[in-house]
C-alpha cells in the first residue's frame, strides 16, 4: 500500500525546490509534469525570461497557469513573452485579446498561419490586421496581398487600388467569392475589371465573366472578347440585366442577333 505521508513529504520537496532552485535548474523544473510544481516555480526569484519561453512551448498548461504567467512582471515587460502568451492554444481569450495590440502587423499573420493556431486565435488576429488596414502604408499592404490569409487579401482586394488588386489576385488564398464581391462592389473601377478579365487564373472562370459583363463599368473591349464564349441562354440573360449601359446591352444585342443569324442559315442549309 502507498504510504500517503510518503507522497506528501515528497511533492512537499518538490514544490519547495521549485521555490529556491537555480536558474539552471529551473529549466527541468519547469517540464515537471505535476503543474503545481510549475506553479511554485513561477514564484522562484530566479525566473527569467528564457526560462518562461521555454515554458510556454509546452501545450499542456492549463488557461490558469497560463493566467498567472501573463500576470508576471516579466511577461508584461517582454514582447517575446507576449508572442509566445498568444501562440500557445491553452491561452484564454481575454488574454489573447488584449495582447493582439501589442504585436507587430506580421507577427500577426504569422500567428494566423502557424499549424495549429485555434480559430479564436485567428479570427482575434485576423481581426487586429484588419483594425490596422486604413493606416497601413502601400509597401506593407502589399506585402500583405501575398502573405496574409484570405480573409485579409480580400479585404485589401476591396479597397480597390489597382496595384494592390494585381497583387491580390495572385494570392493562392484569394477566394472566388471574394473577387465577385469586388466586382460587384462599389469600389471595382473599368482598370480594375480589366485587371481581373486579363489574369491568367480568373479570367477563365465561367462565374468571373458573367459578374465582369453584368457591370456597367466594364469596358466594350471584353463585351467583344467574352460574349463569343458564353452559352446562348446567358446572353439572353444578359440582355434583360437592368445594370448595363444602352451601348453595352447593344453588343450583347449583336452577339445574339449575329447567333440567331447563323442559326437560320445553318437551318437553311
Amino acid at each position: 500500500m502507498v504510504d500517503s505521508k510518503k507522497i506528501s513529504t515528497e511533492q512537499g520537496k518538490r514544490l519547495y525546490k521549485a521555490l529556491t532552485a537555480t536558474s539552471d535548474e529551473l529549466f527541468q523544473l519547469l517540464q515537471d509534469p505535476e503543474l503545481q510544481v510549475v506553479r511554485s516555480a513561477l514564484k522562484n526569484q530566479n525566473l527569467n525570461e528564457q526560462h518562461l519561453l521555454a515554458l510556454l512551448k509546452r501545450r499542456d498548461l492549463t488557461e490558469d497557469l497560463l493566467k498567472s504567467i501573463y500576470q508576471l512582471d516579466i511577461a508584461k515587460g517582454s514582447h517575446r513573452l507576449k508572442i509566445a502568451l498568444v501562440k500557445n492554444p491553452g491561452t484564454p481569450g481575454p488574454v489573447a485579446l488584449a495582447l493582439l495590440p501589442h504585436l507587430h502587423l506580421f507577427e500577426l499573420v504569422d500567428l494566423c498561419l502557424i499549424p495549429g493556431v485555434t480559430p479564436d486565435q485567428k479570427f482575434g488576429a485576423e481581426r487586429a490586421i484588419l483594425q490596422r488596414l486604413p493606416t497601413t502604408e502601400l509597401g506593407n499592404k502589399m506585402t500583405l496581398a501575398r502573405r496574409a490569409t484570405a480573409t485579409v487579401v480580400g479585404a485589401i482586394l476591396k479597397e480597390g487600388e489597382a496595384r494592390l488588386v494585381e497583387i491580390c489576385l495572385s494570392s493562392p488564398r484569394l477566394k472566388e467569392v471574394a473577387v465577385l464581391q469586388f466586382i460587384n462592389g462599389a469600389t471595382s473601377s473599368a482598370e480594375t475589371i480589366s485587371i481581373i478579365a486579363r489574369h491568367d487564373k480568373w479570367k477563365l472562370r465561367p462565374n468571373i465573366k458573367l459578374a465582369i459583363l453584368k457591370n456597367r463599368r466594364t469596358p466594350h473591349i471584353w463585351f467583344t472578347l467574352f460574349l463569343p464564349q458564353l452559352r446562348t441562354a446567358d446572353v439572353r440573360n444578359l440582355l434583360l440585366s437592368r445594370n448595363l449601359k444602352t451601348a453595352q446591352k447593344k453588343l450583347v444585342h449583336d452577339e445574339l442577333k449575329k447567333r440567331e443569324s447563323s442559326s437560320l442559315s445553318d437551318n437553311q442549309s
